[in-house]
């Protein structure tokens, strides 16, 4: 169920509140364009900051426009492992077919504390888990050993990989052997992942080109080299512009200007720079999005 091109897809906002009009419009364009899951409540949809109230509401808009025609795969992480716990418990109350738990952030919890942390969580829902590693914005690496102690766990079934580092996604696949999914956090390494075992992406860009993130991922899988690579190397500069600033800054705005969703990202995230919206539709252009 969790493999193939996911989208961690945005959260639109309009006058402060959920825009659930544009949020189920971004979700029929991409189960449209291929795309094989739903990732809502992830970083790129500003978790951080939706109070508790709107992190239900946008789950169950996911839930009810999917209508179960792809999965969603829901972001229920958070740096308290209690919190984390209700998150799950009700994503799993409001229909979602997974849940994606990111690392606990800020309070740097070290590797038996992670593996306390998520095998809690597991004992208390059903919901086939999928861990979140990206040490880049949680100040703690998950390394493989403590993967591999997880994966043992029934409802852990993959990870969802941004350390940056193809040694490490080596050495989580080798332990964890082939039936627990490697899926790749980094746009600008979903290739090279799916090259070595990865199973899928949840993938920013998609956000924008659905069809051909969704294309890159099924040419790996058929063992098509060519043409994921071709795809590989025609994302490269879009893969980069998502992250000229604090994603989900550059993803927003390129959804902005074409005319997708309002103009408008929760605070404490703001609209990029002149220079950085001038390199931004340059790139957009570039690839016929504008």
């Amino acid at each position: 169920m969790f493999e193939g091109s996911f989208v961690a897809i945005v959260t639109p906002f309009k006058n402060g509140k959920v825009d659930a009009s544009a949020l189920r419009g971004l979700i029929e364009f991409h189960i449209e364009n291929g795309t094989d899951g739903i990732v809502p409540c992830g970083t790129t949809g500003e978790s951080a900051t939706l109070n508790h109230a709107e992190h239900e509401e946008v789950i169950r808009i996911a839930v009810e426009t999917c209508k179960g025609r792809i999965p969603v795969l829901a972001g229920t992480g958070s740096n308290s492992t209690h919190e984390a716990v209700e998150l799950t418990q009700r994503a799993q109350e409001f229909g979602a077919d997974g849940a994606l738990l990111i690392t606990p952030y800020y309070n740097k919890p070290t590797q038996e504390g992670l593996y306390q942390h998520f095998s809690a969580v597991a004992k208390e829902s059903d919901l086939p888990i999928m861990l979140y590693n990206v040490p880049s914005r949680t100040a703690v690496n998950m390394e493989p050993g403590t993967v591999a102690r997880l994966s043992v766990i029934k409802n852990i079934i993959g990870i969802k990989e941004a350390s940056g580092s193809l040694v490490q996604v080596s050495e989580i696949i080798d332990a964890c052997g082939p039936d627990f999914a490697m899926i790749s956090g980094e746009d600008a390494l979903t290739w090279p992942i799916l090259a070595i075992g990865g199973k899928g992406a949840i993938s920013v860009t998609a956000n924008l080109v659905p069809s051909k993130c969704a294309k890159l991922c099924q040419a790996a899988k058929e063992g098509d080299i060519e043409t994921a690579k071709a795809l590989h190397y025609e994302l490269l500069k879009l893969n980069d512009i998502m992250f000229i600033e604090t994603n989900p800054i550059p993803v927003k705005a390129a959804l902005v200007l074409m005319g997708r969703i309002e103009n408008e990202f929760r605070p404490p995230l703001c609209p990029p720079s002149e220079e950085s919206l001038a390199q931004l539709t340059a790139v957009l252009k570039s690839y016929s999005l504008l």
